[in-house]
C-alpha cells in the first residue's frame, strides 16, 4: 500500500505545503519530500533575489519532482501552480493525487512575512497568486482549506485519499 501512495501537497508559498505534507506523510507511514529541496541552485538563487521562476526554470525541477513521485511511497510538497505543471507530474507518476491548499491572501501574507529561514522572499507571493490556476474538471486535484487546524487538514486529506483509493 505505501508504495502506491503518490501525493502532492500543492499551493502557493505560505499555504502550509511542508507542514501539512510532513504531517500527512507521518500519518500514512511514507516518506515526505519538500519539493524546494529538489530545486537546482540556480533556481534557489533566482528566487532568493526576488525573481520569479519561468517555465524554463521549472521544467528540470518538475522532472525531478515527477521522478520522485514515480518511485511511490511519498507525500511531496510542490507548488504545482499551473495545470500544465500538475499534468506533467501526473504523466510522470500516474495515480498521483494532488491536494491543493487554499488560504486567504491576508493569512498567506502573514505567514510568509514571519518566515526567517526560507529562500523565497515574501515579495514573490503576488507572482505565485497570479500564476495559480484553479483546478478544472477532470484534474486529480482536491482543494483543501489550508487555513484550518493542521489536524483537521490532515484528517480531511486521509479521508479523501481513502475515498479515492489511496
Amino acid at each position: 500500500m505505501s508504495e502506491s501512495v503518490r501525493v502532492v501537497i500543492a499551493g502557493v508559498s505560505g499555504s502550509g505545503k511542508s507542514t501539512v505534507g510532513a504531517a500527512l506523510a507521518a500519518r500514512l507511514g511514507v516518506a515526505f519530500v519538500d519539493g524546494d529541496d529538489l530545486h537546482p541552485p540556480a533556481n534557489v538563487a533566482k528566487m532568493a533575489a526576488g525573481l520569479p521562476l519561468d517555465d524554463d526554470d521549472r521544467a528540470p525541477w518538475l522532472d525531478l519532482v515527477g521522478a520522485r513521485l514515480a518511485e511511490g511511497g511519498v507525500v511531496l510538497a510542490c507548488s504545482a501552480l499551473r495545470r500544465r505543471y500538475r499534468d506533467r507530474l501526473v504523466a510522470a507518476a500516474p495515480g498521483t493525487r494532488i491536494l491543493l491548499l487554499e488560504v486567504p491572501t491576508a493569512e498567506l501574507e502573514r505567514r510568509v512575512s514571519r518566515r526567517r529561514d526560507h529562500f523565497m522572499p515574501a515579495s514573490l507571493l503576488d507572482s505565485q497568486l497570479a500564476a495559480l490556476e484553479p483546478p478544472r474538471d477532470g484534474e486529480p486535484v482536491v482543494v483543501l482549506d489550508g487555513a484550518a487546524d493542521l489536524g483537521e487538514v490532515v484528517d480531511t486529506a486521509v479521508a479523501i485519499l481513502a475515498r479515492l483509493g489511496d
